[in-house]
């Protein structure tokens, strides 16, 4: 397993490859090359920042078949996917502002895919080849206006609304991982990734029918049951197998 990131040193932001207590400078994005600069920075004298710069952000609704019977949904036959603003991307350690703190504001941790190369119309048995790595995400959602609009774009990307990370790791599998969600040190989500009615392969496949999806892209693959609402102060500690946990605090916007 190799692991990826976007990282501060001051005010220098890099992308680079966390090897043991240093980090490799890369000269561009690892997605599109990985291509080490000589430069090292330490682990311990850098800030985690956001891993992922995507030209598109792709959320699967109704993945796990306990959380479609909490929903009060029924199966669809295939995947619901819709976009989430790129800007509502935020950082391991950033802070999630609740837009509406009158709202029910729920928390739905995620195995998150990050594209790897140009991939359209590629078949479920190919799919793979087109995947550079995993991470962990939330996709926070405004219920109140969830259940109010069409539409679930603007009620899962207000800013701050996608925390993603800490890091992206590549040559792992992820078909079975354990998944879960703290809300304040207390268990809210419990599942396996195993459980995810379709697959890695069948999500890309399906998402790449006649949409081109590009490399740095990243496809959220939907949440178990035991989603729940969030308030200011609350801790949310979001975990994919033995990868270090995503944390983030949550206030109320100003």
């Amino acid at each position: 397993m190799r692991t990826f990131g976007g990282f501060k040193f001051g005010s220098e932001f890099f992308y680079g490859e966390v090897r043991g207590e240093d980090v490799q400078v890369l000269a561009k994005p690892y997605w599109i090359d990985i291509q080490p600069t000589g430069e090292a920075r330490k682990v311990a004298q850098v800030d985690v920042h956001l891993p992922v710069a995507p030209s598109k952000l792709i959320a699967v609704g109704l993945n796990y078949a306990d959380h479609i019977a909490e929903m009060k949904r029924t199966p669809l036959g295939t995947p619901l996917i819709w976009f989430k603003a790129p800007s509502s991307l935020l950082p391991h350690n950033g802070t999630i502002e609740i837009a509406f703190p009158e709202h029910q504001t729920d928390f739905e941790t995620e195995l998150g895919i990050v594209i790897g190369c140009p991939a359209k119309s590629v078949p479920t048995d190919r799919a793979l080849d087109f995947v550079f790595g995993y991470t962990i995400g939330l996709d926070i959602s405004d219920r109140d206006l969830q259940k109010s609009e069409k539409q679930f774009g603007r009620c899962k990307s207000f800013d701050t609304y996608t925390p993603i990370g800490p890091f992206v790791y590549s040559d792992v599998d992820v078909r079975d991982l354990s998944l879960e969600l703290r809300q304040n040190g207390k268990v809210r989500q419990k599942a396996r990734t195993s459980q995810m009615i379709y697959s890695v392969r069948e999500i890309v496949s399906f998402a790449s029918q006649s949409l081109s999806l590009m490399p740095g892209d990243v496809i959220l693959t939907g949440t178990p049951s035991g989603v729940g609402p969030i308030h200011a102060g609350d801790e949310l500690e979001a975990r994919v197998g033995d990868w270090p946990p995503l944390r983030n605090r949550v206030i109320n916007a100003r």
